[in-house]
């Protein structure tokens, strides 16, 4: 009979599920051992950059991964990174190692006493088999339920289970495949064309899933055909919408007071692919204007019952986009053409503006680069320069938690091997997954690291003065040279001082791992 270990190998490969991202500890040897040839193991210093690596590149194939955790301090140094995997909707599959059975009760050193509790709420599902027949079924359950709810999923795995031979109900796990159709039905289909197609004057609102799910093109034939203006909704995390495009009104503010002003006019506000709202400022009023309805179609269940005002219907976003396209008859008319970007401020002191540097990757990148932006304090001077028409071009911490940006940068680019990947990272962020740059080098993975040095945690500073607390401590990080760090891990690096010394750098094209390190002027988000 089989060892469970090779089981569970062959179900992973027959999954798909052949690139595992881990940092392993003793718990997780066993598991590793024997992996077949196929299987390719990415490495990462820190867990905290394996899942963001992870993320990135389940975010760019669409598709799950395996991420390998170290017992409770391993998983616990994931979780960070789970903060933005979660509304990502990324379907990562943790696999932790658990402390052998005999020594579990005893609370042995690296025994996990409670697992499932150690990562809820935020994974989907967590589970430790009850023995170690139960392990490929419960590794099966892991992985089906990762992708039927898109979100990552959690299972402890005592180490001993790895070498017992499988009985032979276990291998009934090799051939299962679990799929979901969700669309609506006759009547829902109906009333659904019924409220866009007799709406004054309908509005969208376009969330992540609309990129992840590949719908990108499909709306916008939809926004045109309607004539309709188009936000991005609140916390954007992925970009489903051409920013330049004449319909687009930019993405959402995240407060009730301002979603419901943007919204005034319109009687009708069709929300895709998108929980309703994820707020960040704290602006209270009402939710919607009077006279404006609210629609929500979305396929994460949770999102919709929570959701605080609106009718929804849990479904995919997709379908629904093509009832509604073959629906509609004509166009809403000319659009008009795409805008163009102003001319990007300039800095002081010897700094570039961010503008200047986001000009200067719109200006010499090729148009399928996918950008993976971890600078929050830049956020308004990087919608005003970059022009994305392309799907897949943008990601964003979901979550906000920091340490995103250069593992997933790493991640995407290992996921899209033939798109250029650019990480736009700031230097208060770049701190938090910096070891992702040696597995860029050992991997040789093709990313260009455009990092922004102003020396501040520069949204924390503007989030002070917003709360009226501007004598905080603890908010500038001077002194850091990325370059001298980037070398150390095996990185080419260097420090560029002027527009157009930016601009030859970036007009060369990444054959390996690069950081190109700017001085920048501090901004805040929302100026």
């Amino acid at each position: 009979m089989p060892t469970v270990r090779r089981l569970v190998h062959e179900f992973l490969e027959r999954q798909g599920l052949t690139t595992i991202f881990g940092n392993p500890g003793s718990n997780e040897l066993p598991f590793l051992a024997e992996l077949p040839s196929g299987f390719r193991y990415v490495l990462g210093l820190h867990e905290g950059a394996v899942v963001g690596m992870a993320d990135g590149y389940a975010q760019a194939t669409g598709r799950p991964v395996l991420v390998n955790l170290h017992a409770a301090s391993g998983s616990g140094n994931g979780m960070g990174a789970l903060t933005n995997a979660v509304p990502a909707r990324t379907p990562l599959v943790l696999v932790a190692g658990q402390q052998v059975r005999p020594a579990i009760g005893l609370e042995a050193n690296l025994a996990v006493p409670d697992p499932v509790a150690l990562m809820k709420p935020l994974v989907g599902w967590a589970g430790e088999p009850a023995c170690a027949g139960d392990v490929p079924r419960a590794l099966a359950q892991a992985v089906f339920e990762a992708g039927l709810q898109r979100r990552p999923t959690y299972l402890s795995v005592p180490y001993d289970d790895w070498s017992v031979e499988a009985d032979d109900n276990a291998g009934a796990v090799l051939d299962r495949t679990v799929q979901r159709a969700a669309v609506p039905d006759a009547e829902q289909a109906r009333w659904l064309v019924e409220q866009v197609t007799t709406a004054r004057n309908p509005a969208l609102v376009l969330g992540g899933d609309i990129d992840a799910g590949g719908h990108f093109d499909a709306v916008v034939g939809l926004a045109e055909r309607l004539g309709a203006a188009v936000w991005a909704a609140p916390s954007l995390f992925r970009l489903p919408f051409p920013n330049r495009h004449p319909l687009f009104r930019g993405v959402l503010p995240a407060g009730i007071a301002p979603v419901s002003e943007a919204f005034e006019g319109h009687d009708l506000v069709l929300v895709l692919g998108a929980p309703v709202f994820r707020y960040h400022e704290y602006l209270p009023g009402r939710l919607l204007p009077d006279g404006t309805r609210l629609i929500q179609v979305t396929e994460d269940a949770a999102a919709a019952a929570r959701a605080p005002m609106g009718e929804a219907v849990v479904a995919d976003p997709g379908p629904v986009v093509d009832l509604l396209l073959k629906a509609i008859d004509g166009s809403g008319g000319d659009t008009g053409a795409f805008t163009t970007p102003p001319e990007p401020r300039t800095g002081d002191g010897g700094r570039l503006h961010p503008e200047q540097v986001f000009a200067a990757l719109r200006d010499t990148q090729p148009a399928d680069t996918a950008y993976v932006v971890e600078s929050t304090s830049t956020n308004s001077s990087w919608w005003r320069q970059i022009d994305l028409r392309r799907p897949g071009s943008y990601y964003f911490p979901a979550g906000g938690g920091l340490g995103f940006g250069l593992p997933a940068a790493v991640g995407v680019g290992l996921g899209q091997p033939d798109r250029p990947v650019v990480g736009v990272i700031g230097d208060g962020s770049a701190n938090y997954g910096i070891t992702a740059l040696w597995t860029a080098a050992q991997l040789g993975v093709p990313v260009t690291v455009v990092l922004l040095r102003n020396g501040t945690y520069g949204a924390l500073r503007w989030f002070s003065e917003l709360l009226g607390v501007p004598d905080v401590p603890g908010l500038d990080v001077p002194g850091i040279d990325f370059t001298r760090i980037a070398e150390g891990y095996g990185v080419a690096a260097q420090h560029v001082s002027g527009d157009d010394e930016l601009r030859a750098v970036l007009a060369e094209p990444a054959r390996a791992p690069r950081l190109v390190q700017v001085d920048t002027t501090p901004t805040a988000p929302n100026a």
